[in-house]
């Protein structure tokens, strides 16, 4: 066995905009494995939100790599490394590795259901992003939202979109003050769900009053470990293999979560498309699918995957 990680920046074709701030660039780190003339790829995208960068990962596979060609298994792994961005390119490496060992990947359903993303921005901009999105097919829009216009924006993509399906992310920017108050209102316009609204450490709050609409967890939920304490504040989580450390725990996240009540979404990164099929496994476990990373990119990976009409196509 042979590993080795590096490096990658993909620009954007625009500008990607939430609460946080903008990116004009897609920071990766790969792993590769190499055995017996086969190879395993695996992708993270580190995330500054959860104390990650690219010189952190880097920093953290470096050991974990000698001891993967020493023989370390997808089951050691996890008990060996904690949950997060690096942890999840080595065991999707070694994932896809095993893939390779026994034939080559599988993608069962050929094809997934995505929703398109629509960046923070004024109504007006975002209700013209949307009409080009529905003319192309997509059924479902996920709005970046941060705390300014929000009813605004809502109420622009709902007129230029009537039939498709709205769900916003807030990416943590309401505060308890507003959110009675707005998921009212966002749920009288027809919105599907909402997407962490609060920030983590205060999403107690949730648990306090009636929600008139799905509220999902994206930032408060990372592992299993977490369910218990989502149990009560949220009816949805989101699972990202570059929190759960892979797709191993990804897999498991998806059974327990659902056996405990949760809907279930899968969402990603800005990534290429090698993140996008190291998830494809749980694509058809969830309810909604935030599969467009690639789609930001100025270009991607060859083969790309191909997104077509809300939908992302394997071949």
């Amino acid at each position: 066995m042979r590993a080795r990680c590096y490096a990658e920046t993909w620009p954007l074709r625009t500008s990607f905009v939430i609460s946080r701030g903008a990116r004009t660039h897609a920071e990766v780190v790969v792993v590769e494995l190499e055995s017996h003339g086969l190879q395993g790829v695996g992708e993270c995208t580190p995330y500054p939100r959860y104390g990650e960068s690219v010189s952190s990962v880097l920093a953290q596979l470096e050991p974990f790599l000698k001891e993967v060609e020493a023989g370390l298994d997808r089951q050691q792994l996890q008990a060996r490394m904690p949950a997060g961005a690096a942890r999840n390119a080595l065991d999707c490496a070694l994932a896809d590795l095993e893939a390779a060992e026994s034939g080559g990947p599988r993608a069962e359903p050929s094809s997934l259901t995505t929703v398109q993303t629509l960046v923070v921005d004024e109504p007006e901009a975002m209700a013209g992003a949307a009409r080009i999105a529905v003319a192309d097919g997509v059924k479902v829009l996920k709005l970046k939202l941060d705390d300014r216009l929000v009813l605004e924006r809502v109420r622009a993509v709902r007129e230029a979109a009537p039939e498709a399906q709205l769900v916003i992310d807030a990416n943590e920017a309401w505060s308890r003050e507003t959110l009675i108050d707005r998921c009212r209102q966002i749920a009288e316009l027809g919105v599907a769900m909402l997407e962490q609204p609060l920030p983590a450490d205060d999403d107690d709050f949730l648990a306090s009053f009636p929600h008139p609409l799905p509220i999902c967890a994206d930032e408060s939920c990372h592992t299993r470990a977490d369910l218990e304490r989502l149990l009560g504040r949220y009816e949805m989580i989101n699972i990202k293999l570059d929190k759960t450390g892979g797709i191993t725990e990804a897999l498991a996240l998806a059974e327990a979560g659902e056996s405990q009540g949760f809907d279930l979404m899968l969402g990603c990164m800005l990534c290429t498309s090698r993140a996008i099929r190291a998830a494809w496994p749980v694509g058809a476990k969830v309810r909604f699918r935030d599969l467009d990373g690639p789609t930001w990119l100025a270009r991607d990976v060859e083969p790309p995957l191909r997104f077509s009409g809300g939908r992302v196509y394997w071949d």
